[in-house]
């Protein structure tokens, strides 16, 4: 495949003729009842970030200001979180996070799909007289620098560029399945297949997308438009946009690996359920994690909380504060209780003789006395009594909680 030449236009202008759209308005019911409150780009992650943060800080550090949010379900937190902490901008340079509920726009249906929640914001789109559109999902965690896509989707003369990455194949039947050429043209592409092709240059694997797309805003719009007009059409970019386009425009792949994106490990992860988005919190805690939270060369954005610093005490032989190979946010206290290998979301409390081992607590929670939390995730401000008992008895937790795949227990207020 080509490598990256950089195109002979301006890369500030390239960049500023870009304006990216976040895809936030999704239900997210694979994380079942963290989303019962909240939509998916709004879960909290990594102690004090929401999922959300990580898209619009690689814009923000790919230089691209000029950002839509389409918000749909259970919107309120996550605007909330928007105009909070991402109302920064100069707007003398036309610099914005603009935050765009659906608006019914093109009659009574809400957004039905990607495709769709694009379409009926071409208007805004077209208003700003951008040159290219970059299509994101506001529900992965990564870093990625976005300017180095545009500049491979400028010089390849692409119409539509789609960023994808190699996974293991038994992961791929989950993404759209890519094959490219060596120049970069994708060939085919299959969304969610039962029985994904491996990418022939890296057995075992397959090439997927990862939801990022880029479009010539012409092409966009004129696609989309036509596309109402399909039978069988069902407003989704994977299922039917991209592969429809393959034979009459310009389409390239845009692999996104270790060279030349930030932390150079080319880490991304789609945490869609409750195992990947508990694996994703997991990775934070190796001693050099490949999402390294702490580069200040590209830093993750949020709306920053106002509390003091972690806090462990009593020193005692039967309860001792104190916590080993985990991270731990502001505001939280460890009260005489172990913790290890766990991730404590900001304002978490633990209280005496309790432990907590591989788990991920997430911001307000608390957890009683002489508890034992294992192999959990305990949701936003919910508080387990004293005594009580998580992960330890499998059947008595599927009586009690919701417990994944891998044997995740998930615990939220409304379950206690």
């Amino acid at each position: 495949m080509s490598e990256n030449r950089y195109s002979h236009v301006s890369s500030n202008q390239l960049i500023r003729g870009t304006t990216a759209m976040i895809l936030a308005g999704g239900k997210g019911t694979r994380l079942r009842e963290l989303t019962n409150r909240v939509a998916k780009p709004a879960i909290s992650f990594g102690g004090k970030y929401r999922i959300i943060d990580f898209t619009l800080s690689n814009c923000v550090n790919s230089g691209i200001r000029r950002i839509g949010v389409l918000t749909q379900y259970m919107a309120h937190d996550l605007i909330m979180h928007l105009q909070s902490g991402w109302q920064f901008f100069n707007s003398a340079l036309d610099e914005q996070v603009s935050i765009i509920p659906a608006q019914q726009r093109t009659g009574e249906e809400w957004y039905r799909g990607t495709a769709d929640a694009i379409y009926q914001n071409l208007d805004i789109i077209d208003r700003g007289r951008f040159e290219r559109v970059l299509i994101l999902g506001g529900d992965h965690v990564y870093k990625m620098d976005y300017s180095r896509m545009v500049n491979f989707h400028a010089e390849n003369d692409a119409e539509v560029t789609v960023a994808c990455i190699r996974t293991p194949i038994e992961k791929a039947s989950s993404f759209g399945v890519m094959g490219i050429d060596k120049q970069g043209r994708v060939m085919s592409f299959d969304e969610k297949p039962a029985h994904p092709k491996c990418d022939p240059n890296s057995p075992g694997q397959a090439l997927v997308s990862m939801g990022i797309y880029i479009f010539n805003t012409d092409v966009l719009d004129i696609e989309l438009r036509q596309a109402l007009l399909h039978p069988g059409y069902a407003h989704d970019f994977g299922h039917n946009i991209i592969p429809y386009l393959l034979e009459k425009r310009r389409v390239f792949g845009y692999v996104f690996g270790s060279k030349g994106h930030p932390g150079n490990n080319g880490y991304w992860r789609d945490v869609g359920d409750l195992d990947a988005y508990y694996e994703a919190s997991m990775d934070l805690l190796a001693p050099e994690p490949e999402l390294n939270l702490y580069d200040k060369h590209w830093p993750i954005i949020t709306d920053q909380k106002q509390r003091p610093g972690a806090k462990f005490v009593f020193d005692e032989d039967d309860r001792r504060g104190y916590a080993i190979d985990s991270m731990l946010s502001a505001g939280v206290i460890v009260s005489g209780a172990k913790v290890n290998h766990s991730l404590l979301s900001f304002d978490v409390r633990i209280e005496e003789r309790s432990e907590v081992y591989d788990s991920v607590l997430l911001p307000g929670s608390s957890v009683g006395k002489h508890c034992q939390v294992h192999k959990a995730i305990i949701a936003e401000n919910c508080h387990i009594p004293d005594g009580m008992s998580i992960g330890v008895d499998p059947k008595l937790d599927q009586q009690r909680f919701t417990v994944s795949d891998h044997g995740i227990v998930l615990v939220t207020s409304e379950m206690l």
